[in-house]
C-alpha cells in the first residue's frame, strides 16, 4: 500500500492517533470517543473520520454498529505497510524494542535479498546497472560522513536491486525492506564503528553485472552479515542475537 500524504492536519492527526494504537495507549479492543478525540485533537469530526479510514485500511481499527469505532486486535494489523513499521520505529522507547523489530525485518531481508540478487543476476537491463552504479558512487562519495546521505545512497541501492528482478510482487518488498533498513542505517551510520559499505554493495552488483546468479546471492548474504556486524558494535551483545549465523558463504 502507497504511503499517505503526512502533511497537514490529517497527516499529524493519522500519525498521533497511530502511535496511540501502537504504544497500547488505545489498547486492543478499545472503542473510540470520537468527540472527545475531536475536542482533544482541536480537529473537525470529519478529519477525525477521515484519518481513522486510513488506520482502518491498515487494519487497525474497525467501526461497527452498536459498537463504534474500536481498536482492532494485532493479529489484524498490516504489520508489513511501510507506514505502521515506521509508526513502531518512532514510537520505540527503548533498544530493545528496536532490536526485536530489526530482527524480525533482518530475518525477512535474509530470505528476500539473496533471492533477489540471483533473480537480478539473470533479468538485469543496462538501466538497472546504471542505477546500481550510481547508488555505490553516491555511497563513495559521501566522504563528509552525513547519515543522512549514506542512508539514501543505501536505500537506492535496495530498491534498485528489487527493481531488476523486474518482478513487480518483489519490487512492492521495497517499502517493508526499506523501514528496517532506513532505521537500521541511521544506527550505524551515525557511529563511527560502522565498515565501510562500498566494497559489499560492490561486490553484489559485480556479480549482477556478470550475471552470476550463484555469486550474486552470496554476496548478498555476506553483505548482509556485514550490516549484522556493523549494528553489533553499536548495540553490543543485544544485536547478536538479531539473527543466528549465516553457514557457509557468510565472510568473516
Amino acid at each position: 500500500m502507497t504511503p499517505y500524504a503526512r502533511r497537514g492536519v490529517h497527516g499529524q492527526t493519522v500519525e498521533t492517533l497511530a502511535r496511540r494504537v501502537l504504544s497500547g495507549e488505545l489498547p486492543e479492543g478499545a472503542v473510540l470517543d470520537l468527540p472527545a478525540l475531536r475536542d482533544e485533537l482541536d480537529v473537525s469530526l470529519t478529519a477525525l473520520r477521515e484519518s481513522l479510514k486510513v488506520l482502518a485500511a491498515k487494519g487497525m481499527v474497525d467501526a461497527r454498529q452498536k459498537r463504534g469505532t474500536f481498536v482492532t486486535a494485532r493479529s489484524d494489523w498490516n504489520l508489513l505497510d511501510a507506514d505502521v513499521l515506521r509508526w513502531q520505529f518512532a514510537g520505540s522507547t527503548n533498544s530493545g524494542a528496536d532490536l526485536a523489530l530489526l530482527q524480525n525485518l533482518g530475518e525477512v531481508r535474509g530470505i528476500v535479498e539473496p533471492a533477489a540478487a540471483r533473480l537480478a543476476a539473470v533479468r538485469r537491463d543496462a538501466t538497472d546497472l546504471e542505477t546500481l552504479e550510481a547508488a555505490i558512487d553516491a555511497m563513495a562519495a559521501d566522504t563528509g560522513g552525513r547519515a543522512e546521505a549514506a542512508v539514501e545512497a543505501d536505500l537506492s541501492f535496495h530498491r534498485a536491486l528489487l527493481r531488476a528482478t523486474h518482478n513487480e510482487l518483489l519490487e512492492r518488498m521495497e517499502m517493508v525492506i526499506e523501514s528496517g533498513l532506513a532505521h537500521r542505517d541511521e544506527i550505524v551510520h551515525s557511529s563511527p564503528h560502522g565498515e565501510d559499505p562500498v566494497p559489499s554493495h560492490r561486490a553484489v552488483l559485480d556479480a549482477v553485472r556478470d550475471g552470476d546468479g550463484d555469486r550474486a546471492e552470496r554476496a548478498m548474504r555476506a553483505l548482509l552479515d556485514q550490516a549484522l556486524r556493523d549494528l553489533h558494535k553499536v548495540h553490543g551483545d543485544a544485536a547478536a542475537r538479531i539473527a543466528p549465523p549465516t553457514k557457509g558463504d557468510e565472510t568473516r
